[in-house]
């Protein structure tokens, strides 16, 4: 029996990447980055960050972690802040992308070109722009594991979230895609989480506090589980999926959201 084929050993080991393994979070200065940092810091993993300026000011990571300044929809923010990883590592085994944005609950006859651009932008571009920068670095240490946020909206579409809803489902058709094309050295996965205790229920960690984009009373009330997601809850199906128990996993969604949602 070759080693591919053996069985993984049930003694939960296996569920997390090796130490040593290297992980770069974009998006890791929010509420699940910065759990996600943490707990892969905790396994042994060598972790680096990117995120906006604002959001590294914010919620500056831990000591050991690489911070580096992007904004996702910017080509050259992008292409400037993978060469600047370069001179830290030249490759690395796991990107997590947790980048995103959201307007305020807008229906789609009243959203201007601009705030639709914006969500776009981010959720969507964003992720094709460092997807397509991260690729090489990946090849380079020998493959591994890309792991996208969808969302429990592209499936779900709720009245007022158009944008947001079509970039996420965007984000699930451009990771089958990744899933296809770079096989079998690079995996290709999305998580799709319902709504998630953290700031970017109001905006985000680097953006000004908004009115919350959901009624957190009237949600709850509808998850069986009955409450809503903790950071925690979304780190450990990242972890997994960028570990080796998951490696026949490619060009799948996850989703989390305390059996609200079973698509």
């Amino acid at each position: 029996m070759s080693d591919q084929s053996r069985p993984v050993e049930p003694d939960g080991l296996h569920l997390y990447p090796p130490a040593g393994t290297r992980m770069l979070v974009v998006g890791g200065c929010g509420g699940i980055g910065r759990v996600l940092v943490q707990a892969a810091m905790s396994a042994g993993l060598e972790v680096a960050v990117m995120d906006l300026q604002r959001s590294i000011g914010a919620a500056k990571p831990p000591a050991g972690v690489r911070a580096i300044p992007l904004d996702v929809t910017d080509p050259e923010s992008v292409n400037a802040a993978f060469a600047d990883l370069t001179y830290s590592w030249d490759g690395f085994g796991v990107l997590v992308n947790l980048a995103g944005y959201a307007t305020e609950r807008i229906p789609v006859e009243q959203l201007t070109a601009e705030q639709w651009d914006e969500v776009v932008a981010v959720s969507l571009r964003g992720t094709y722009l460092v997807a397509r920068r991260a690729l090489r670095m990946i090849r380079q240490a020998g493959g591994g594991s890309i792991i996208h946020t969808a969302s429990g909206l592209a499936t779900n579409v709720m009245p007022g979230y158009g944008p947001y809803s079509a970039a996420k489902a965007g984000v699930i058709a451009l990771t089958k895609a990744l899933a296809r094309e770079n096989a079998p050295a690079i995996r290709a996965n999305a998580i799709a989480p319902g709504a998630v205790d953290t700031e970017f229920l109001t905006g985000g960690t680097g953006r000004p506090r908004q009115t919350p984009q959901i009624d957190l009373e009237s949600y709850v009330k509808s998850i069986p589980m009955g409450r809503i997601a903790q950071a925690a809850d979304i780190v450990g199906p990242i972890m997994f999926l960028a570990g080796p128990a998951s490696r026949f996993v490619s060009g799948q969604t996850l989703y989390i959201n305390g059996a609200a949602l079973t698509p």
